[in-house]
């Protein structure tokens, strides 16, 4: 997206005020490009103090910052790496001065491989990335959301998670499935903390990770698929989120995972 099409998406959501989110501390990992990167705006656009995490896109995650310097600051690192997500997490908490709430957003497909041909090591690269660092950034989130006198935890699965993924993507859509099944165990674990745990589920969306994962030909296909007939942006998951992350809005609302598909799947 242009620099000026940013800016005028993140002046449409200063223009929408959502009280409860002013100065609310936010943890955002994979937060500097595509779904991320437009939630971590949008979120500073609020008044929220925000965390972007981002692992190679040094550049894309100070250009997030740029639009609301004084309102994002940023952490580096893999998340697929063993003891990473915690140091994320610490770090985001000192920078802001607590946590209020987490949104795991870290993921990737890590390439198009049948289950058939795929190997133990790509195995634990998609399992250590897309599931395992969102239980390890919830668990080091949690004292501090619990510290903060409760919180919200959000995590990105996937329309993959319900319809088994596409082709050669089919540990990633198992990842996701851990996700989602994590999202609703933990909301009942943590509602005696006051912490609620919902999660948003895109559908296909035009982001670097089809850019990246899908030729034109597959992304036409599902594209097919979809009543609306396109892809969504990202900035049409936005609002999912920040309704998940407002107490005022979504204060009643726990264990839930929202579609954000165009219909291509329903419940």
């Amino acid at each position: 997206m242009a620099p000026d099409a940013k800016k005028g998406e993140t002046a449409m959501w200063e223009q929408i005020r959502i009280g409860d989110l002013d100065g609310k501390r936010v943890l955002v990992t994979g937060g500097s490009t595509g779904i991320g990167a437009a939630v971590a705006a949008a979120l500073a656009a609020q008044g929220a103090r925000v965390a972007v995490h981002y692992n190679e896109s040094g550049a894309a995650a100070q250009a997030v910052q740029a639009q609301a310097p004084g309102r994002i600051v940023l952490v580096q690192g893999d998340m697929g790496s063993g003891g990473t997500a915690q140091r994320v997490v610490d770090e985001a908490a000192d920078a802001l001065g607590g946590l209020d709430g987490l949104i795991n957003n870290a993921g990737g497909m890590l390439g198009r491989v049948p289950t058939t041909e795929a190997t133990p090591e790509h195995f634990d690269r998609v399992l250590d990335l897309n599931a395992k660092s969102v239980w390890q950034a919830t668990a080091a989130a949690h004292p501090h959301l619990k510290a903060a006198g409760g919180g919200f935890v959000i995590n990105t699965t996937s329309v993959a998670a319900r319809n088994g993924g596409g082709g050669g993507a089919v540990l990633y859509a198992a990842a996701k499935g851990f996700v989602s099944t994590l999202t609703r165990g933990q909301a009942k674990e943590f509602v005696a903390d006051g912490i609620r745990v919902n999660a948003v589920a895109p559908g296909l969306i035009q982001t670097p990770f089809h850019d990246r994962y899908t030729s034109p030909q597959a992304m036409a296909a599902q594209r097919a698929t979809i009543p609306m007939g396109r892809e969504g942006t990202a900035e049409e998951c936005v609002g999912a989120f920040l309704f998940l992350a407002s107490g005022i809005l979504s204060g009643y609302v726990t264990g839930q995972v929202i579609e954000v598909n165009g219909g291509q799947l329903m419940p």
